[in-house]
């Protein structure tokens, strides 16, 4: 029996943004720019999701705790693993990323990888840069990659002055 597939869509400082799943995963979250549409009542893990992204936004999440789902290879896996064990606020390279699989010569691959994440935010694929620090592709666009890592080196010094 195949589960029903929900969706619900909320207003984000970075824009619109679509969380799918079921009652029991988030399948994606993406970025939207369709205009609000009536779905039918979303399952309570959709409502978690979605008020974990807006404790995120607020500052006052790091660590999401969602169970997540996205079909992908094992090398896919492996790699969206990997983007999960980016501590909050800190940046890696395609490069680093593809040494922490511990196969550094797929930076090519791992960069594809990346780019086929499907849940935006929750696993931090925003956190990769390119070797020398610039910010590279970003399925939300550029400005979003800079804003999510602004937000999150702003927030770490929260509280220390």
């Amino acid at each position: 029996m195949e589960e029903g597939v929900y969706h619900l869509r909320i207003d984000t400082p970075v824009g619109p943004l679509l969380i799918s799943g079921t009652a029991h995963f988030i399948n994606a979250v993406s970025f939207t720019e369709e205009p609000p549409v009536n779905f039918p009542h979303a399952p309570a893990l959709l409502l978690d999701c979605a008020q974990q992204l807006y404790e995120y936004f607020a500052g006052d999440r790091k660590v999401f705790d969602l169970p997540l789902s996205q079909e992908g290879t094992e090398f896919q896996q492996t790699v969206w693993q990997q983007l999960l064990a980016i501590p909050f606020g800190q940046t890696i390279s395609y490069q680093q990323l593809a040494r922490r699989i511990q196969n550094p010569k797929s930076i090519r691959a791992v960069g594809t990888t990346n780019g086929k994440n499907r849940l935006a935010i929750i696993v931090p694929c925003h956190r990769v840069i390119g070797a020398n620090g610039t910010l590279t592709g970003y399925a939300g666009g550029i400005w979003r990659k800079r804003w999510l890592i602004e937000h999150e080196r702003v927030d770490l010094f929260t509280g220390l002055l």
